[in-house]
């Protein structure tokens, strides 16, 4: 395994083309202070510049995801400015994570709170161990989302349901953010990164032009108005089906053998 593993948040890269991101702050849970944030941004840049990425799982120290941000060293940055600086720098980098070509898959355990929530939502997958919970806390310190977190949970759960849990601030079990549609799967207790990496692994191992090519379809129908995600759909899929990786894989299903991807 290759990687640099330096300050508040780590990166690596393993030779099946999985990366993980890995927040190290086990001490506070994963708070995010000022150095975690940009350790964060300097995580994903050498993510977006690694040779042969296919999959990156983003993961917590110890047993904990990322419990939000740290208020210990935030507190002494309370203006108007600060908080702009703040809500500019992690929208950015939270921007960057959610538009990586590779899936991002965020492997939840213990509890995630407020900013760590957020970043959770900028992932594509979310795995949780059962024990897990998940709570859109900011109300609590008299604030909203701040980081592109509202927006993402109302995308995903709808106003009438985003409302419900940002109003209240209540904590969800991981059962109940499975039923809303916040995680995709659950696994047994401290599971959860190893979940996380046999799908990556699986992805890693898949066609990667399809692969990148679904994300970037899924992304275009989120961001772009309908007829010009259809037009991005429209050609992506005949750039796919001229691809060698796809005439390869009809050969294959012809000839009864597994098909093998160049990405192609």
């Amino acid at each position: 395994m290759s990687g640099e593993e330096r300050g508040e948040v780590l990166f690596s890269l393993s030779g099946d083309g999985v990366g993980v991101i890995t927040v190290n702050r086990p001490q506070v849970r994963n708070a995010l202070n000022r150095a975690a944030m940009r350790g964060l941004e300097d995580a994903i840049g050498r993510a977006e510049r690694a040779s042969g990425l296919r999959a990156l799982i983003l993961t917590g120290a110890g047993q904990t995801f990322i419990s939000g941000g740290d208020i210990r060293d935030l507190h002494s940055r309370m203006s108007e400015s600060d908080g702009l600086h703040q809500h500019d720098l992690m929208t950015a980098i939270l921007s960057r994570l959610e538009t990586l070509p590779v899936p991002v898959i965020a492997a939840l355990e213990g509890a995630t709170r407020g900013g760590g929530c957020e970043v959770a939502l900028a992932c594509d997958l979310r795995f949780a161990a059962e024990d897990a919970t998940l709570g859109f806390v900011q109300v609590r310190m008299g604030v909203t989302p701040g980081w592109g977190g509202a927006r993402r949970l109302y995308e995903l759960v709808g106003y009438s349901r985003a409302m419900d849990l940002l109003l209240s601030g209540r904590i969800l079990t991981a059962h109940e953010a499975l039923e809303l549609g916040l995680v995709n799967r659950l696994t047994a207790p401290g599971r959860a990164l190893e979940a996380a990496r046999s799908l990556a692994s699986e992805i890693a191992r898949g066609p990667a032009l399809a692969i990148r090519g679904i994300k970037e379809v899924l992304s275009a129908y989120r961001t772009l108005p309908a007829a010009q995600a259809a037009e991005r759909e429209r050609a992506i899929f005949g750039r796919l089906w001229a691809s060698a990786d796809h005439a390869g894989a009809s050969a294959a299903f012809l000839e009864k053998r597994p098909p093998v991807f160049r990405g192609e």
